[in-house]
């Protein structure tokens, strides 16, 4: 249990850390709290002992450590209210009529990472849980059409592909195959589906079986890989702790592309917003990510924040209060 001076004086060393990236001092906290240098030190190192805080190598003062800023987030931080102009620069994107929901969550991440100079990523639904209804077709010239993709809940999408010297029955042919063999099966399966279903037999009723089966098996390949959108990838670079670490950086770069650990991320827990503050984010000890899911009609996902271990936590937290409350809306 830690007094209430001792949880002063940790969550004054928690945000004044996230602002300067500088060691805390005794001399700072002593002259807020009107008390002697000697007694801040020995609550520091209370809480040192205690496991929250930590004596960094080159200065006498101390930083939070991973116990600390958990401890901070779950007893300690007061949420910041939003200022006029993040939230204005987001109600333009959400009141804008002309955008599909996908797109005002697109718009608005990447608001949310110019504003913080954090990366931000959306996460869609499981595509295993999207089973293909129809394909249709529509051609916009002699060499073009957009395919259409339509699943079970109602999610749609769509691609342009380029076709040379294909008749438009035979387009036809393949999208009836499809539509005939595949329907209901699972996104993510349905690329395997064609190569052990339609791929064998296509060659009897198409004449350019090869060209269309390839323009199919890619626009399903690049749908199922549509799911992970990641906004200011290289903000990453901005933070202090990465930006002279190659490796460290190269690591961080490969696990946000890797889709094991951004499925762990959207498969655990409630539709609460979830804090992942350094080895619990299984990316980086230096690297925390905020997230939370959101449900509109058809529409369902996880919006997250990936940043630096000292994240502004109070302010990202509001952002993504105020995010999911206006999707959900």
């Amino acid at each position: 249990m830690l007094t209430d001076r001792q949880k002063t004086i940790l969550k004054m060393i928690v945000e004044k850390y996230i602002k300067d990236v500088n060691p805390v001092g005794s001399k700072a906290i002593s002259k807020a709290l009107k008390c002697s240098s000697a007694t801040v030190r020995n609550e520091m190192a209370a809480l040192e002992d205690f496991g929250l805080l930590e004596k960094t190598h080159t200065s006498s003062g101390r930083v939070p450590s991973e116990k600390g800023y958990r401890y901070y987030v779950d007893n300690l931080m007061e949420l910041k209210k939003m200022n006029a102009e993040d939230m204005l620069k987001l109600q333009i994107v959400f009141k804008n009529q002309q955008l599909a929901l996908s797109d005002v969550i697109s718009k608005s991440l990447q608001v949310i990472s110019d504003m913080t100079n954090y990366t931000t990523m959306i996460l869609g639904s499981n595509s295993h849980d999207n089973l293909l209804k129809q394909i249709e077709v529509v051609p916009i010239d002699e060499d073009s059409m957009i395919v259409i993709i339509v699943t079970d809940k109602g999610h749609v999408e769509h691609k342009n592909i380029k076709l040379f010297d294909v008749s438009l029955d035979d387009v036809k042919k393949t999208v009836g195959l499809i539509n005939n063999l595949i329907s209901g099966t699972p996104i993510d399966e349905v690329s395997t589906k064609l190569e052990y279903e339609i791929k064998p037999i296509i060659g009897k009723y198409v004449k350019q079986h090869e060209q269309l089966y390839n323009a199919f098996y890619h626009v399903f390949n690049d749908f199922t890989n549509q799911e992970v959108n990641i906004m200011g990838r290289s903000k990453i670079l901005d933070q202090p702790e990465f930006s002279s670490n190659i490796e460290k950086i190269k690591t961080v770069f490969n696990k946000l592309e890797s889709g094991e650990v951004l499925q762990d991320i959207e498969s655990d827990g409630d539709n609460n917003i979830k804090v992942y503050i350094g080895n619990e984010s299984n990316i980086d000890s230096d690297v925390t990510i905020i997230k939370t899911k959101f449900k509109k009609g058809n529409e369902e996902g996880t919006i997250a924040i990936v940043g630096p271990k000292r994240m502004e936590y109070n302010r990202v937290v509001s952002l993504l209060e105020f995010m999911k409350e206006n999707i959900e809306r």
